[in-house]
C-alpha cells in the first residue's frame, strides 16, 4: 500500500510539472512545428505521462506512444486511450525484440530505466544522490524497426529512455526525417553513441536544446563532430537536455 501511495505522489508530481506551465507548452508546440506537419506520423518513446503527446496532437499529428511503466501506461490510457490518432504501446523499445529488466524509481519515475550503467552513473553524483531504483519489473521490449513495420515511416521520433537511447536507435535500420534524444552530463559517451549511429544512417544535422527549455542553442545545424565537440564542452551543471536531429532540408 505504501509503495501504491508513492507511485501515485510521484505520477502526480510530473503531471503537475510537465502539464502545469501553459508558457512550456506553447514553446514546446513551436519547436515541434520545426519538424511536423498536420497528419505526420510521429513516434513517442518513452512517453512518461504523454506531455509530447499532448503538444504532437495539439499540432495535427498521429502519434505512436511507447512506454514501459505499467502505473504510467494506465495514466496515458486514461488520458489519451479515446484520443483519435493516438496508439498507445505498452512496451520498451531497445536494440531487439525479447524482455528485459526495468528499474522503476517509485518516487520520480520520469528516471525509471533500463539501463544499469545509467544507474551507476548517477549513484553518488550531486544531484542524483538522493535517487533510488527499488523495483525491478520484467517487460517487453519491440524496436523501432518493428514498429515501423507496423505503423510507417514516422516524420519525427522523440527518444526520452534515461541511459538507453544508443540501444533504441540500434534497432533503427534506416534514416527518419528527424528525430530526437535525451543526453545526460553523467552520462555524456550514451550520447556519442547516438550521434555515430545517426551518422550511420544518414546525412543528419544536428542541434540541442538544454532541460525543459525547448530553445535550440545553435544557430546553425552542426555536423556530427560539431556535435560531438559541443557536447564534450557541456558543463556538468547543464545535467540534461535533448539533441535534435534531421536530415538536410531540400535546397539546404
Amino acid at each position: 500500500m505504501l509503495e501504491g501511495l508513492r507511485t501515485a505522489r510521484g505520477i502526480a508530481r510530473s503531471l503537475w510539472i510537465y502539464y502545469g506551465a501553459r508558457q512550456r507548452r506553447r514553446a514546446m508546440d513551436r519547436l515541434y512545428a520545426g519538424f511536423v506537419r498536420p497528419g505526420d506520423l510521429v513516434f513517442d518513446v518513452g512517453s512518461h505521462v504523454g506531455d509530447r503527446i499532448a503538444s504532437f496532437r495539439r499540432l495535427g499529428c498521429r502519434v505512436v506512444a511507447i512506454e514501459p511503466q505499467p502505473a504510467l501506461v494506465r495514466v496515458l490510457r486514461l488520458l489519451y486511450g479515446s484520443a483519435r490518432r493516438v496508439t498507445i504501446e505498452a512496451a520498451a523499445v531497445g536494440a531487439a525484440p525479447g524482455t528485459l529488466d526495468l528499474r522503476i524509481n517509485i518516487d520520480n519515475p520520469t528516471i525509471s530505466t533500463a539501463s544499469s550503467e545509467f544507474i551507476e552513473a548517477a549513484s553518488g553524483k550531486p544531484g542524483w544522490a538522493d535517487e533510488a531504483w527499488t523495483r525491478t519489473q520484467r517487460v517487453d521490449v519491440t524496436t523501432l524497426d518493428a514498429l515501423i513495420a507496423r505503423f510507417g515511416v514516422p516524420v519525427f521520433v522523440k527518444i526520452d529512455v534515461e541511459g538507453f537511447e544508443a540501444e533504441v536507435l540500434a534497432g533503427l535500420s534506416q534514416a527518419v526525417a528527424a528525430l530526437s534524444f535525451e543526453f545526460t552530463t553523467i552520462q555524456l559517451p550514451v550520447a556519442l553513441r547516438c550521434l555515430e549511429r545517426c551518422a550511420t544512417l544518414g546525412p543528419y544535422r544536428f542541434n540541442a536544446a538544454f532541460g525543459e527549455s525547448q530553445q535550440l542553442v545553435h544557430g546553425a545545424w552542426l555536423t556530427a563532430a560539431e556535435m560531438a565537440s559541443w557536447l564534450k564542452g557541456v558543463p556538468y551543471e547543464a545535467n540534461s537536455g535533448d539533441i535534435y536531429v534531421r536530415l538536410p532540408l531540400a535546397g539546404a
